[in-house]
């Protein structure tokens, strides 16, 4: 489990496709200290850490979560977003994330407001109706309030901190981003389809 609170910045160092694709991911951890087997939301994609150096550490994904991620996408030197798992007893900041990525949102707009920065995106139709104003969404693993819903359209405010510490000030109009919908959303809906 996570909290979309991100404590790091990697950079992709090399992509092995080897079978499934494995990543060697270069961050300012003291990487040597990371448990084989731990798992890292990687922009948002909880992968299983399968070896480890000083300062990096190689992740594999399988053929599903290239398929349905945004890491099938990703090239040597792309910057993405790093959050350890949670540990019991840590201050849970963000909401809970579980880094399983439900579908990729699209930014439409980017615009200034103040010293913030207003972004829309569209999520995909069939996880539309798990977005509520006012509710959590995790975008790229970063925790974020939903501003504002028009049908599959939805609005977040992002604050400088957050966008300068986080993959956010890459950001372009068009961009994909793993999304993940608010875990207690999808369990009302769930019970609400039994009725």
């Amino acid at each position: 489990m996570f909290t979309g609170i991100i404590t790091g910045i990697g950079h992709i160092d090399s992509i092995v496709d080897a079978g499934d694709r494995t990543f060697r991911i270069g961050c300012d951890w003291d990487c040597s200290q990371i448990d084989i087997g731990a798992s890292i939301a990687c922009s948002g994609v909880c992968l299983t850490v399968v070896a480890r150096g000083t300062n990096s550490f190689d992740v594999t994904a399988s053929a599903e979560t290239l398929a349905v991620t945004t890491a099938g996408n990703w090239s040597v030197g792309d910057q993405i977003n790093l959050e350890r798992a949670l540990k019991l007893g840590d201050e849970l900041g963000g909401h809970i994330v579980s880094g399983h990525v439900d579908g990729l949102a699209e930014i439409t707009s980017i615009e200034n407001s103040g010293d913030s920065h207003v972004v829309w995106l569209q999520a995909p139709s069939a996880f539309a109706r798990f977005i509520a104003a006012k509710g959590s969404v995790a975008l790229d693993g970063v925790s974020l309030t939903v501003n504002a819903v028009d049908g599959c359209l939805f609005s977040i405010n992002i604050i400088p901190h957050t966008w300068s510490v986080t993959g956010w000030a890459e950001a372009v109009v068009g961009q994909k981003m793993n999304m993940e919908i608010d875990m207690l959303a999808r369990y009302v809906a769930r019970l609400a389809d039994f009725k």
